[in-house]
């Protein structure tokens, strides 16, 4: 068995792997893509049993990459898009898994798609719904910052939004901690950025930080109703303030 992951993000990407190697029981042979590029010459050149998708790569949306591509196999979306897309997805028997997802969504998206495609109901998807699709998704695609400028002392670099962990306020600008432990400083305040960026993937847990949902590893419960959480390569864990900790729990869930 063959399969073509679409994932931008890392930690995400990793977790499929996970969840793959705990269904199949086996190593799974795979080729991994981050952008529609990448993905769009995996399909030129080789056949796939399935594919998973996330729906914003790095270079705009996978729906691109289905539009140019003939797809002859299933597709299982991985998204943290809302029910109204998905309810779209499964009138065509395109299944789905909403993020942040656990092991056994995954198991029942892959079952689904064994089912049907062993029974030949498959159907591929139609023109029409992949441009319904990617209307609905466009304001989306536009309106979340994609990267920062970064100034260094060798000069500029750019940081995607996808790889930073954690954001921290220090008095007129912030810190970013990078998915590697990298710290970066952005020319911004914590508010200012914070409007920029996915409710869907990043949460103000107090007044100064800001968590990203792939990067959490652990959360413990703390006194007066904080929690204390475990950021992937940050040293010292960070703490939701006595009045999100609510809106928190239930950002983890959606």
């Amino acid at each position: 068995m063959k399969i073509l992951i679409l994932e931008d993000e890392i930690p995400a990407y990793q977790k499929l792997i996970k969840c793959l190697d705990i269904f199949f029981d086996i190593k799974i042979s795979h080729d991994w893509a981050r952008s529609n590029k990448e993905g769009k010459q995996f399909l030129i050149d080789n056949k796939y049993d399935f594919i998973l998708s996330d729906i914003q790569l790095l270079d705009g949306i996978s729906f691109e990459l289905f539009n140019e591509i003939s797809i002859d196999c299933p597709i299982i979306f991985c998204s943290a898009h809302d029910e109204y897309l998905f309810r779209a997805f499964n009138t065509n028997g395109i299944a789905y898994i909403l993020k942040p997802y656990s092991q056994n969504d995954f198991n029942k998206a892959v079952e689904k798609y064994q089912s049907l495609f062993s029974q030949g109901n498959y159907n591929s998807l139609s023109s029409d719904t992949l441009s319904n699709l990617k209307s609905a998704l466009q304001e989306e695609s536009t309106s979340f910052k994609k990267r920062f400028v970064i100034k260094k002392s060798k000069g500029i670099q750019l940081l995607n939004v996808t790889d930073i962990s954690l954001i921290e306020a220090s008095g007129d600008f912030c810190i970013a901690t990078d998915t590697k432990g990298k710290r970066h400083t952005i020319s911004q305040t914590l508010g200012s950025i914070f409007q920029q960026l996915n409710p869907v993937k990043f949460f103000k847990i107090n007044r100064s930080e800001i968590v990203s949902i792939d990067a959490i590893e652990n959360i413990e419960s703390h006194f007066k109703n904080r929690l204390l959480i475990t950021i992937s390569k940050v040293k010292e864990k960070v703490m939701t303030s006595t009045s999100k900790t609510s809106d928190f729990r239930k950002w983890l869930e959606n």
